[in-house]
This record gives structure tokens, sequence and C-alpha cells, in this order.
């Protein structure tokens, strides 16, 4: 097999693509051909040794992928060799192959497309646990989606929508804009123009938002939660922007709003079942045609550096996606 081995964890300039053995899957996990894999934000942190996870040197990066079962390890009954299925492992997605722990593995429904599953698990299982779960998001209400073109931000947009609630959508340019209205948004704010607070209050009705989806941190936190509707919910996602923020506790006090935390990860760890009913409910709304991920740039796996350059530079609208057309 073939794979990007990080090992030193200084940065995505230092990673090799290397041959390697072909692993084989111990009691509880499958080996999977990978077809597609995405790039994801954590995937640049924990090749720079600043992620909250920093796992043993040497290791194969790539948190997200797709591909078919190829290998069982023993004890696993529900996956066959050739199944089509969609992980999010943590590990080991930006190669050939890769090892992963069964229950990890998504089965794939017919009419499933590999890239389209490689750039899935993550975005949407976090925003589907974010907004149906932790926000109780209801038909009518209004969300306001930062970062509103990028991976999460866009399956934000399609998942509102699917629920039956108003989106705005906030972005950094008006093509991003543009992009965002086109998936349904219904109304968009630019916000390297203009007054936040004034383009929300305009956007709102003078109301503010009843959920703010927040996966970019930074200085438009505290405006952002000074805007938000009466019981409003404020959903932490994570911090591109690289700074986190301190908001000011008196302001939850005083709209009777709440400051809620995401974390798919040790959700889908802690509540298995209620994690596959989510995914359950996805793939439906895959099936139906009312989400789908934005993928922007398809690349080879071979080109992972460049697509780091991509993302560093925000330039990726929706998510990036790696392919290998033949796995071997």
């Amino acid at each position: 097999m073939q794979a990007w081995l990080c090992e030193t964890a200084t940065g995505p300039d230092t990673l090799q693509w290397k041959t390697l053995p072909l692993p084989e899957p111990q009691p509880g996990e499958v080996r999977v051909a990978i077809r597609a894999a995405s790039l994801n934000f954590p995937d640049l942190l924990i090749v720079q040794g600043k992620y909250q996870f920093k796992p043993p040197l040497p290791f194969v990066p790539g948190s997200e992928f797709a591909g078919v079962v190829d290998a069982v390890g023993a004890g696993v009954m529900h996956l066959k060799p050739g199944m089509a299925v969609a992980s999010f492992g943590g590990l080991g997605g930006f190669g050939t192959h890769a090892c992963v722990n069964a229950q990890l593995a998504m089965p794939l429904p017919p009419g499933f497309a590999f890239e389209d599953a490689a750039a899935f698990l993550c975005t949407y299982g976090t925003t589907h646990h974010a907004l149906v779960d932790r926000a109780q998001l209801k038909v009518g209400e209004t969300v306001l989606v930062l970062g509103a073109a990028g991976g999460v931000g866009t399956a934000a947009i399609q998942i509102a929508k699917a629920v039956g609630a108003r989106v705005i959508a906030a972005a950094s340019s008006d093509e991003k804009c543009k992009l965002c209205a086109e998936l349904g948004a219904d109304a968009t704010i630019n916000y390297s123009q203009g007054d936040l607070r004034e383009q929300i209050k305009a956007a709102t009705g003078g109301k503010g938002p009843d959920v703010v989806y927040d996966p970019v941190g930074g200085d438009f936190a505290e405006p952002v939660f000074r805007s938000i509707a009466w019981r409003g919910r404020y959903l932490v996602i994570g911090f591109a922007a690289g700074a986190i923020p301190a908001l000011p506790l008196n302001l939850a006090l005083l709209k009777g709003a709440s400051i809620v935390g995401v974390f798919w990860g040790e959700f889908a760890k802690r509540e298995p079942a209620n994690n596959a009913k989510a995914l359950m409910e996805l793939a439906g709304w895959y099936a139906r045609g009312l989400i789908k991920p934005v993928i922007e740039h398809r690349l080879e796996m071979h080109e992972l550096p460049k697509a780091f350059e991509l993302m560093a530079a925000r330039q990726v609208r929706g998510k990036l996606v790696l392919v290998n057309h033949a796995a071997s």
C-alpha cells in the first residue's frame, strides 16, 4: 500500500508519500481499500502537532474516508468483504488502505457515491448533532450560520432547511454568499463589509436568530451573541479563525440564552445508538436529494500537499476530496 506518512508533526511540508506494508485487520477491525478521503480542518492541526489528540509518531493522517471492505478481522459479523463503507476513524485516510474499528464504519446504501460519502460523516454528523439534537431546532425558527460556505457551514444550510428553518448564511465574500443562496439560504450576510450587528438586525427584523451555528470563533463571536434572540442557542462548533473567544456570561443571562458545546466525536462514542439513528436519518435525506456535500476541489491522493495549501489559504468552499482511482 501507499500512504502519506507523518514522522515529525511539524506541518504538512514534512509529510512523505511512502510505500508501507499492507496492514492486517486486528480483531474487531476491517481493512478498507480507500476510494476517496476528505480533508478536514483537524487534519491540518494534527500534522502540525496542534490538535487536542496527538497520536504517536509515525502515523498516517486522514480522518474521513470511504471505500470497499477488503479484509475483516476476527469477531466482525456485520461487515463483509466487498461492502461499501464510510468511516470517520481519526487516522489512516490519506493512503490506499486503512484498518479501522468496524464500529466506526458505516455501510453505504446503494447509490451513495464514494466521493460524497468521504465528505459526509464528519460535517453532516456534526451538524445534525448540533442543530437537531443540541439546539432542538424547530420548524420556522431562524438559524444564523457563520462560515456558511465551508464544509460544516454548507451542511448546516442544508440540514436547517430540511428541518424547516429559515437560514441566514454569513460568509466572507460575495462569491461565497452567492453559493450559500444557491444552497437554499433565505438571506446572506457578507461579514467582511459593514456592521455585522446591523446586518443581523436587518435580516431578522430586529428579533435576532434563534440559533447561531458557529464553527469560526474569533472576533465575530461576541457581536453575534449580543444579537441573539430571547432563549437563543449559541452552538460552539469550532474555531477556524484560530482565536477562542471569551464571551461575557452576563449576555447569556440578559437574553435567557444558552451557550451549547458540540463535540460530535464524543457524542458518537458515548451515545452510539443515538448517533446511528441520526446517520440513518441523514442517509434518508441524502437519498431524497435534501442534502448533498458541496465538493469544490477533487484532487488525486498524491496531491495532498496542494490540498493543504488550499485549506490554509481558505480557498475551499464546501469540502475538498482526494481520490484513489485504483486502490491496490
